[in-house]
């Protein structure tokens, strides 16, 4: 279920890590406010449906009768339980294949309990976690929030008098069916986006980036719960039937948490490897360290106001910390030489992007990509630059944003050999320089950051 998918962004690493934390103060509150609200609603759906009895029972509030079993009940809510540990990587999160029992639960159990019933499930789900000590205790209070989902769906089908899965002969019932399903996301992305939003979360643009792919896997899952409810219609056991698929899907879903364990890994020795090497460029050269550290924390500002995916956002900030790691091949005396350099130190200079690229690519994985960034951070965008004269979008993106702000860097620090600018004076050189040294979005962007007025 969507609602139960963990959406976070850079967040591909931290959804894997945050089941196991505890909450902080903001995200209990948001939980305790938008689960609170769950369990009102649950709790008067169920009170609002006038006589109840389990058995035979008479739903005067909706006028109609059937005949439902605790056992069968009780089997779906082990089987939500069970889909709830499945856990399907998707985008930056995962999502589960609770919807292939969820829909037969709206036509195997009386809809006013659903939702509870639901969060019973998830909370079951949970329970074995808990008690191994692997999430902590608090994260339950993340059952009820979890559960709007379910709301939705119960409410149309209840109020549509809508209790047979088999009646699809008529418009009026795929309406109705279209109705719950879209119920459903309604509920649920309110919650998340309520809850985001209580926490200082991220945004409603970002969230609906990182729900779609979610909500399709259940729209797709829908139809299958379908059939299994009309096959329960039938026969109530049928349900079981879904039992090896959720078997295999275990199987594989285990498999893909074991390589992105791994790769969580491999990206911890990536970010060492950058972090040791950035230590060695201190090391021999403070000015060149210092300087790289702040082109970083400038250059993913950039990124992130221009909208750069987490993968290239990445890149921007290795890029950043590593743009001048190639200097260390170079003659410390060149490097610090106080005042202007005569032309065969300058050619010695500029190799040191070429060095740095050869450096990443040792490294390998996405080292190699950031090596290309390394290589083309001092192209210039009317293709005067170096080593290779790229000219305008044939220098990657990311190169450009480091670019633009390794110049802005160096200009409002102090060298050995001159003072720093003012921001007043960076921003104007910047702008003159928009379009023939810089790519003028980057401009644009970088000098709406700093300001400079």
């Amino acid at each position: 279920m969507s609602a139960y998918a963990i959406i976070e962004s850079e967040r591909a690493r931290t959804s894997f890590l945050r089941q196991g934390q505890r909450m902080d103060v903001a995200e209990r509150r948001g939980e305790l406010i938008v689960g609170g609200g769950f369990v009102c609603a649950a709790l008067m759906l169920a009170a609002a449906s006038g006589e109840r009895a389990w058995g035979g029972i008479k739903w005067s509030g909706v006028g109609w009768e059937s005949h439902h079993s605790i056992a069968l009940a009780a089997l779906y809510v082990v089987g939500l339980a069970v889909a709830g540990r499945i856990r399907i990587d998707v985008g930056s999160g995962f999502t589960v294949p609770t919807q292939a029992v969820f829909v037969p639960l709206l036509f195997a159990a009386p809809l006013p309990l659903v939702p509870l019933l639901v969060a019973l499930s998830l909370a079951l789900g949970m329970t074995p976690g808990v008690l191994r000590g692997h999430i902590p205790p608090s994260r339950l209070l993340t059952v009820p929030a979890n559960s709007w989902f379910s709301f939705g769906p119960a409410l149309v089908l209840l109020l549509a008098h809508h209790t047979s899965p088999t009646d699809l002969g008529n418009l009026r019932s795929l309406v109705i069916l279209l109705l719950a399903l879209a119920a459903q996301f309604g509920c649920d992305f309110t919650a998340n986006a309520m809850r985001e939003r209580l926490c200082g979360g991220i945004d409603i643009r970002e969230l609906v980036a990182e729900v779609r792919e979610v909500y399709l896997i259940d729209a797709a899952l829908a139809p299958l719960g379908l059939l299994v409810a009309i096959a329960g219609a039938h026969q109530r056991w049928a349900v079981l039937l879904i039992a090896p698929l959720f078997a295999i899907l275990r199987i594989f879903s285990k498999e893909r948490r074991i390589r992105l364990e791994q790769l969580i890994e491999l990206g911890d020795a990536y970010r060492g490897t950058a972090l040791v090497l950035g230590d060695v460029v201190e090391a021999d050269d403070a000015y060149t360290g210092e300087h790289c550290r702040g082109v970083v924390r400038l250059a993913l500002e950039v990124a992130a106001a221009m909208g750069l995916d987490a993968n290239r956002a990445r890149n921007v900030e290795f890029g950043a910390l590593l743009h001048d790691v190639g200097k260390i091949a170079v003659p410390k005396e060149i490097v610090n030489k106080p005042g202007k350099l005569d032309p065969d130190e300058w050619e010695i200079i500029k190799t040191h992007t070429i060095e740095g690229q050869r450096m990443l690519e040792r490294v390998g994985g996405f080292m190699r990509e950031v090596g290309e960034i390394v290589r083309s951070s001092h192209e210039r965008w009317d293709g005067a630059g170096y080593p290779d004269g790229l000219r305008g979008s044939a220098i990657p993106l990311e190169a450009r944003i480091v670019s633009a702000c390794d110049a802005f860097n160096a200009m409002t620090t102090t060298r050995s050999y001159r003072k720093a600018m003012s921001l007043r004076d960076a921003v104007a050189e910047l702008t003159r320089c928009a379009g023939t040294q810089f790519d003028p979005q980057v401009v644009d962007v970088l000098v709406g950051l700093v300001g400079g007025d």
